[in-house]
């Protein structure tokens, strides 16, 4: 998983957040709400310029744990396999793979010809290298544990690359979408200390051009790109940290291409000027929204409030008041549709009442005269923290807010701008309740979200969660190809979460998109819009932006 914000991707296991084009959608989308065009003949030129809540904090992805930076990464790198725009994995940098009978050896075969964006040849070098690197206890990673299953790792030439595994590994193919990156560059260097992080040199289809902080990251299209040329000119993430702004700056045709609101995209953009000018989409992301508790804080280490939180709140409120109907109850950490979701999972139902009796159990009996529960003379109370900019979760944590001050418990929000969120808080543990979204991939291997050894700071449970029976299963899940096998691993596993409550699952909302109108070839998928964003052009008569 990943947080937010995302392209033509394969996701290297998971992150933070919502994707705004997302690479491994579920559904088809819905035909687009505004104009439709007709196609004509794809030219160069113009820019693409998309409005984006978050910076980008390295632009390293082995390094980096958001969405914002994955985003960017996706145009600049590519990895050894993507998914396709029906959600198949197919050959990206590699031109074809095998895979063993036994599913234990991969053999890629690398494109010949393909460049870094210095000029360089990519060769099996640089395979081995980005393998090396993520693996060595010296790197700061999230993503090292699918390639510590790894037994062996050859290159008997400078375009093949034979991967051996020591046992059955199910996300062993996908897990070879991570981004590969420049040896040459790179080895033998510390990779915290390296130039690219701010100025990156990758195979992908747009070449790093500047990066004003706080303000924009501008990509160039990389005319030696493998696959072809891209058509738009330019790529250029806006930095707006606010979603009502970044709204006006694309009304004002500032920028082209943003994730609306449900508000925005039901209330305010339903006049035959807005539909004239762009296109909205609206299909089932891949993500959901949670409320994660430090499972170090006392307060939090019974189970009961946390079970008790979640039964104050009624989540088909979040989805009508928050959402305007468009998504649907979370109930645990996979998406209903995909082959893992177990649709017999129990989840805590809206009951107040039953809260009450929760708490009381848990020594939370008498309330102070402001009406808020208290235990040996302190009050129930904590702090909701989330990013600065996502009106959604605003909202969301201000019924929450109310709903839990019904049952007695005083709740204060505290909102952080997106880059300190991930840094200073969330990666450190430094919280006590934090509103979060996970983008999740395909398979539904979670062993980085969830299981124990995966706490420590900069990894992604960093809620603290400790469950061995989670962690066997999480192992019997990633260690077998059988697919009832996985099948009741995960099950299982729901099943726990939903007794646990270590998150309270909230909602799935859907992805809604936007696009200026005079972007022609985006085509709707099972794997969103974002899939060939490459081959979108504009007309050289609608076309704005000249260098």
């Amino acid at each position: 998983m990943k947080p937010s914000s995302g392209v033509r991707c394969l996701l290297p296991a998971l992150l933070l957040c919502v994707a705004l084009l997302a690479c491994n959608r579920q559904q088809s989308p819905n035909v687009p709400a505004g104009n439709s065009h007709s196609s004509g003949v794809p030219v160069t030129g113009d820019s693409l310029i998309e409005g984006t809540i978050g910076e980008a904090s390295t632009l390293i992805p082995l390094l980096a744990t958001d969405a914002s930076s994955h985003a960017v990464a996706a145009q600049i790198y590519n990895g050894l396999v993507k998914y396709d725009k029906n959600l198949t994995i197919v050959g990206d940098l590699a031109e074809s793979f095998e895979v063993s009978k036994g599913g234990l050896i991969i053999t890629f075969h690398l494109h010949r010809g393909v460049k870094w964006h210095d000029g360089t040849p990519l060769t099996s070098r640089d395979v081995l290298y980005t393998y090396q690197v993520t693996v060595d206890p010296k790197t700061p990673t999230a993503y090292a544990e699918d390639f510590k299953q790894v037994k062996s790792i050859t290159t008997p030439d400078p375009y093949t690359i034979r991967v051996s595994y020591k046992s059955p590994f199910a996300p062993a193919l996908a897990s070879w979408g991570m981004n590969i990156l420049p040896a040459h560059l790179l080895e033998g260097r510390d990779i915290t200390k390296s130039p690219l992080s701010r100025n990156p040199v990758g195979t992908g289809p747009y070449r790093f051009k500047e990066w004003v902080p706080g303000q924009k990251i501008v990509l160039e299209a990389n005319n030696d790109y493998f696959e072809g040329r891209p058509y738009i000119d330019r790529f250029i993430y806006r930095i707006i940290p606010d979603t009502s702004t970044m709204y006006m700056e694309l009304k004002a045709g500032a920028i082209d291409l943003m994730n609306l609101t449900p508000v925005q995209f039901v209330r305010q953009t339903a006049t035959q000027s807005f539909t004239n000018r762009f296109n909205k989409y609206r299909y089932p992301s891949s993500s959901y929204l949670y409320m994660g508790y430090n499972l170090r804080h006392p307060l939090f280490g019974d189970k009961r409030i946390r079970q008790a939180i979640t039964a104050a709140i009624n989540k088909d409120e979040l989805v009508q008041g928050v959402l305007f109907g468009m998504g649907q109850k979370a109930h645990g950490p996979i998406v209903p549709g995909r082959w893992a979701y177990n649709p017999g999972v129990k989840d805590i139902a809206y009951d107040p009442v039953h809260a009450a009796t929760l708490l009381a159990e848990a020594g939370w009996k008498e309330k102070n005269s402001d009406g808020i529960l208290v235990k040996d003379g302190k009050p129930l109370k904590f702090t909701i923290l989330t990013n600065q900019g996502n009106q959604q979760r605003l909202m969301t944590a201000q019924i929450i807010q109310q709903r839990l001050l019904q049952v007695g418990i005083d709740v204060k929000i505290r909102i952080v701008e997106w880059a300190a969120f991930l840094k200073e808080f969330v990666n450190k543990g430094n919280f006590e309740v934090v509103l979060l979204a996970w983008s999740i991939s395909q398979d539904p291997d979670m062993y980085d979200v969830w299981h124990s050894s995966k706490n420590k700071p900069g990894e992604l449970n960093f809620i603290g969660f400790n469950n061995p029976e989670v962690d066997q299963l999480l192992i019997e899940g990633r260690s077998t190809f059988d697919i009832e096998k996985r099948k009741r691993a995960y099950f299982r596993i729901q099943e726990i979460l939903a007794e646990e409550q270590p998150y309270t699952f909230l909602y799935i909302p859907d992805s809604l998109p936007v696009v200026s109108a005079r972007i022609r070839g985006v085509e709707p998928a099972p794997a969103g819009i974002g899939y060939n964003q490459i081959r979108w052009y504009v007309p050289k008569d609608e076309q704005v932006y000249v260098p």
